[in-house]
């Protein structure tokens, strides 16, 4: 919390602060992208209104304002500010601002504990949160850029809700470089193009955009303006939002996998870039496109299993950035290619059913009898020997007697040439309507 009784910030210091940390919103109004939460009409500007806070989890990417409307809603609804965050505190500091928040309580006032990273405290961590939630000793406002479903215990999130920040559109990051221009008093030095590319840099991020934009004012000589390769060549490039063993890495793969499966290879292609163009591991990808040539293709086309392998298999050869094509042409191929789940399903069902029915004995006209014992007890009694049937069928029933015959596998009912030639047919079409 501030210290109200501290000295001012000297002038010339403040204004070498960060562009993004002096651009700060100093009221709700004032913050873009969140409408949703901070508008006329927002979730927050409703709790403010009504006088009444309840603890919450803002969930979101960097650079949405969780940090900043955190502290807004403590000045708003009068409540002390505490700012901790999981990476740094421990137990100990826990106790501390617990302690702290209590003897406020005593005196009358509530204290909001705003929690940065919340996801990265352990399941006993967030356990000690309940009770000073329960008795009203604190309002919780928890941080996370990963999924609360996933990071948070059931019971903190029973007690708190969940608010999404959304990432920045390219109109609210419009706002931010005004107000950015504004507050310098000069424009930005960058042509239309570079505009435009800056926004899309930032990647959602209000922070980045702004640091951003400091860079380049930080770069140009006086009447210099900056065209998209100077743009490039100055700030370099900002890294993908992502994180390879969290939302980020399970929502693209998912997306990737969902692409392929609605044989849409242009969409396919895209997510495979966005997930190499961040790091992802391209022998995972290549060991997910393999589970979706078995899992979404099958038999409709038994090829797509071989060629998904030849892929990962020459990436391994290859490395990057060679063998990355390899894997984009695997992408295409069993994007376009026919598709059936005939024996991913069949599959479940026969596992479902090996599982229910336990072990029972195979029919005995189908055992072996290596021995007088196992043919006195009938073993390969009346079995008959496909290959000296009529066509090499004998119609015989495989299956365990109290089981009863089943099925399993149902083949789509057109053979490969017609599907394919039917997936060809439909993809030309959706591609002259798309223009």
């Amino acid at each position: 919390m501030s210290d109200l009784f501290a000295p001012r910030e000297p002038e010339e210091m403040a204004a070498k602060r960060p562009l993004a940390d002096r651009l700060r919103p100093q009221t709700l109004k004032e913050v873009t992208g969140q409408e949703h939460l901070t508008g006329p009409d927002g979730v927050l500007t409703r709790m403010i209104a009504s006088g009444s806070l309840g603890s919450m989890i803002f969930w979101g990417p960097p650079g949405t304002g969780k940090t900043t409307v955190a502290r807004l809603l403590s000045g708003d609804s009068g409540l002390a500010f505490e700012q901790i965050s999981a990476i740094f505190s421990g137990v100990a500091d826990l106790k501390k601002v617990f302690e702290a928040a209590r003897q406020r309580r005593m005196g009358g006032r509530q204290t909001l504990l705003f929690v940065d990273e919340i996801h990265r405290f352990n399941r006993a961590q967030q356990d000690s949160f309940l009770p000073v939630m329960e008795d009203g000793t604190i309002v919780l406002v928890g941080a996370t850029t990963e999924n609360p479903s996933f990071e948070l215990n059931a019971a903190l999130l029973s007690r708190a809700r969940v608010l999404t920040f959304k990432p920045h559109d390219e109109e609210s990051l419009e706002e931010l470089l005004k107000r950015a221009e504004a507050a310098e008093e000069k424009p930005l030095p960058l042509d239309e193009e570079a505009r435009l590319s800056l926004l899309r840099m930032a990647d959602g991020d209000g922070r980045a955009v702004l640091t951003l934009a400091e860079e380049v004012w930080r770069a140009a000589r006086p009447d210099e303006i900056f065209g998209q390769d100077d743009l490039f060549r100055i700030v370099q490039r900002r890294a993908p939002v992502y994180d390879k063993s969290q939302d980020g890495h399970y929502n693209l793969i998912s997306a990737l996998h969902k692409s392929v499966r609605g044989s849409d290879p242009d969409a396919a292609l895209y997510y495979l870039s966005r997930m190499l163009d961040a790091g992802e591991d391209p022998l995972f990808i290549g060991r997910r496109l393999v589970r979706m040539a078995v899992e979404d293709i099958g038999l409709a086309d038994p090829q797509a299993l071989v060629v998904c392998n030849a892929a990962k298999d020459a990436y391994d050869f290859l490395g990057s950035p060679e063998g990355e094509l390899a894997l984009a042409q695997a992408c295409v191929y069993v994007a376009t290619a026919p598709k059936s789940n005939a024996v991913y399903t069949a599959y479940k069902s026969a596992m479902r059913a090996a599982k229910e029915h336990g072990s029972l004995l195979p029919p005995k006209h189908i055992l072996n009898a290596p021995t007088k014992l196992m043919k006195g007890e009938g073993y390969s009694e009346g079995y008959r020997y496909d290959h000296d049937e009529p066509d090499a069928f004998s119609g015989q029933d495989y299956f365990p007697e109290k089981m009863g015959r089943r099925t399993f596998y149902d083949p789509p009912e057109r053979g490969f040439e017609r599907e394919l030639r039917k997936r060809l047919d439909w993809w030309a079409k959706l591609r002259r309507e798309r223009g």
